[in-house]
């Protein structure tokens, strides 16, 4: 496992005493290791393939980051993989398709510096966690870590925003047990990590009927009249120490949801937060959306869907709608509808808030501190929807 500090400047890489990583346009590729010896038969994976597949992953993934610090640095005349040989390294579909992903992450920066957020530098690191081999296909799960900083953080601003993301590698062996690089799929449910491009997954429940309130979207449109916190019945501190405490570990007397077949972990991450801070359980029937509870053993969908949640929040009275999301404050929740088809996706709860801004932590891709203004700039087209705990 390594971490790179990223800087305004084209880098050349050296891992590990090795020769060193050539780079260009803010894209790496590794030089010889020996990824297993010539053969006929399927390759072997060895710990020293499994370290060159990790310090590849590190290498590319630190290249999306850097696109989002320093702008993407494309042009090239021919694809990646033709200017470099060697063991393991991106095969030219995946090159061709890191191109344009660090393209587009060079506009998603130009767009977040119009809505005033800027990146002074970035660390990424990226861990190993299984590999799994089928003849000349592997597979390798990983984790990447990466921390951005603000540039130009003033007073009680956040001085930095951080995400986790999973995600599977796909390497195929020739015949001689050269290595490349032929997929990168994103594994977590969200896809709400600031450096990536992969379609936000949408959470699907019933339909509505008239019974169930519908929450009005919020306006995404900056300085709106400010709405101060008046209420003293709950500890939103609490609430946001609680978020900010868990987003990365989660809190083990609480189930995991972050799967796919669970349908994501961000809004039992919300709902103990706001537990964190004083809300009570209303015990009752799991599907009854008008109750409220979790802990190990059991939770009402209220607790842990994002729909349910919203349904809950506004028929007990516990949430009071807000007109624009800039208006929110520490300890108020942020809903997105992706697709705005009606369905609500994803919560969050908002942990800090500074010069006008919100900052939200979430679960299902680990987010700490992220800007509204970002998730504004990075999703035009979803619904949002804000409530006042």
């Amino acid at each position: 496992m390594k971490s790179r500090k990223l800087s305004g400047t084209r880098r050349r890489v050296t891992i590990l005493g090795a020769a060193a990583t050539s780079v260009v346009a803010g894209v790496a590729l590794l030089p010889n290791w020996s990824a297993g010896a010539a053969v006929v038969d399927d390759p072997t994976v060895d710990a020293q393939t499994k370290a060159t597949f990790q310090r590849l992953a590190d290498a590319v993934f630190t290249d999306r980051t850097d696109a989002l610090v320093t702008g993407a640095q494309g042009g090239r005349s021919k694809p990646l993989t033709h200017a470099f040989s060697g063991d393991v390294k991106l095969s030219s579909g995946t090159a061709r398709t890191e191109d344009a992903t660090l393209s587009s992450l060079g506009q998603r920066k130009n767009k977040l510096a119009k809505a005033g957020e800027k990146y002074s530098k970035a660390s990424t690191t990226v861990t190993l966690n299984a590999t799994r081999v089928t003849g000349r296909t592997a597979k390798a799960d990983v984790t990447e870590t990466t921390t951005l900083t603000y540039a130009q953080a003033r007073g009680s601003a956040p001085r930095s925003t951080g995400f986790q993301a999973t995600h599977e590698l796909t390497f195929k062996a020739d015949r001689h047990g050269n290595w490349q690089l032929t997929t990168i799929r994103d594994t977590d449910q969200g896809g709400l990590a600031v450096n990536t491009l992969s379609k936000p997954v949408s959470v699907k429940t019933a339909t509505t009927d008239d019974t169930m309130p519908n929450a009005p979207r919020a306006a995404t449109t900056r300085n709106p009249a400010a709405v101060p916190k008046t209420g003293t019945a709950y500890d939103y501190k609490g609430m946001a120490a609680y978020a900010e405490k868990y987003v990365y570990t989660y809190n083990k007397d609480y189930p995991d949801f972050n799967n796919h077949t669970a349908g994501g972990d961000c809004t039992n991450f919300v709902s103990q937060s706001l537990k964190a801070g004083g809300w009570k359980h209303v015990p009752g029937y799991v599907y009854d959306y008008t109750k409220w509870f979790g802990n190990a053993d059991i939770q009402s969908d209220s607790f842990v869907g994002v729909n349910e949640w919203s349904w809950f929040a506004q028929n007990s009275k516990r949430t009071t709608p807000l007109a624009n999301v800039y208006q929110l404050e520490v300890g108020d929740v942020l809903q997105m509808d992706f697709d705005r088809d009606g369905s609500k996706d994803h919560t969050m709860i908002v942990t800090a808030k500074s010069n006008g801004v919100p900052y939200v932590t979430y679960h299902s891709n680990n987010t700490l501190r992220r800007s509204v203004s970002s998730l504004v700039s990075s999703y035009p087209t979803a619904y949002f929807y804000a409530y006042r705990t």
